[in-house]
């Protein structure tokens, strides 16, 4: 009751364009699908760090493409990340939410991103699914309370 209405659209479109050039050498596209009237009841922080993890981990395994897509589905805003990487088997995206737990063990990390993404969506009142992405890859899909548009920042 208390959180912002917070405009989806931009603050992603912002994520995405910063991942773009964090990650520029890996030449991976991102195609964005999101409803210009979008908005969550979320802390603008933990929205990016959510999203922020879970995006920052879908560049880091895609082979090409990473999309981004939206919809309100109730009460619910529901977020959905794919990419078109590795993906996870049912077993190791079960893992992957467990804090601590590194499935891959190359590289920068400490196996938190998922787990703390998990749980400030269960604060939020929301929740995080893992599973296989239609093209190929690894599925995350963040649902969230949906806002009405009346935006006390964007």
């Amino acid at each position: 009751p208390g959180r912002p209405a917070l405009h989806v659209r931009p603050r992603l479109e912002d994520l995405v364009a910063a991942l773009s050039r964090i990650h520029a050498a890996a030449g991976v596209r991102a195609e964005l699908d999101i409803p210009e009237d979008l908005f969550v009841a979320c802390d603008p922080q933990d929205f990016d760090e959510m999203t922020g993890n879970l995006l920052d981990n879908a560049w880091k395994f895609a082979e090409r493409t990473v999309r981004v897509s939206a919809s309100r589905d109730g009460g619910r805003a529901v977020l959905v990340i794919d990419d078109d990487g590795p993906g996870l088997t049912d077993e190791a995206a079960a893992a992957a939410l467990v804090p601590g737990s590194r499935l891959d063990e190359r590289g920068a990390g400490h196996g938190f991103g998922l787990p703390i993404a998990l749980e400030l969506a269960e604060l939020h009142d929301g929740a995080l699914t893992l599973g296989r992405a239609p093209i190929g890859g690894l599925r995350a899909t963040l649902a969230l309370p949906a806002r009405a548009g009346e935006t006390a920042e964007s």
